[in-house]
């Protein structure tokens, strides 16, 4: 059993979405999103870093359960400024959760759309629906809010397979190893997967 934060980091909006995984099974806990409301991009940047800070620090407080984290991944936008300040959102993001001591993990746009509606190349309404459906919500969040649920989604269903790996090949005890909750496998094990 683990929470999950997702982060789809923006330098105007930043959506959030935090789900708890029980083995196969995804429950929502919360989702939003941090807006910047500010020209200046420091501030911008100060925003994303304490919201997420604010918001991780009280499921932390509550939370019974192992902790983990997923971000987006910078595309490359054909707009080089606008890829900036969008790397910038994303480290500010991944600095919070990292100043938190959670393991930070990245997935692409496409590996996220890929994981909650069985297509890399969905749209955005695509994505609201089926984290709705996944989540069995009975309304639809903001967008920014759905990529962070999706993104929380996309690690569950990552992790989850993982394990699931590791348990039907049989590579317990065989020179991987369990760290902060996430399996880690040696070079043997990745050969006999051949």
């Amino acid at each position: 059993m683990a929470i999950i934060i997702g982060i789809d980091p923006g330098s105007r909006l930043t959506g959030y979405g935090i789900i708890h995984q029980a083995g196969d099974r995804l429950r929502y806990l919360d989702a939003g999103t941090i807006r910047t409301e500010t020209k200046e991009m420091p501030e911008r940047l100060k925003r994303i870093f304490s919201g997420i800070t604010r918001i991780t620090q009280y499921h932390l407080k509550y939370a019974n359960e192992p902790i983990h984290a997923a971000v987006e991944k910078v595309f490359m936008a054909s707009n080089p400024d606008s890829a900036l300040k969008l790397g910038q959102a994303r480290g500010a993001a991944i600095a919070a959760l990292v100043a938190l001591d959670l393991e930070v993990s990245e997935y692409t746009a496409r590996q996220i759309k890929q994981a909650v509606c069985g297509y890399g190349a969905a749209d955005k309404e695509q994505v609201q629906e089926m984290v709705c459906r996944i989540l069995n919500l009975d309304v639809t969040p903001q967008q920014d809010a759905a990529d962070g649920l999706a993104c929380a989604i996309c690690h569950a269903h990552s992790s989850h397979s993982m394990n699931k790996l590791l348990m039907n090949t049989n590579l317990r005890g065989r020179g991987s190893s369990k760290k902060k909750g996430r399996w880690r496998l040696t070079e043997d094990d990745l050969t006999n997967l051949k």
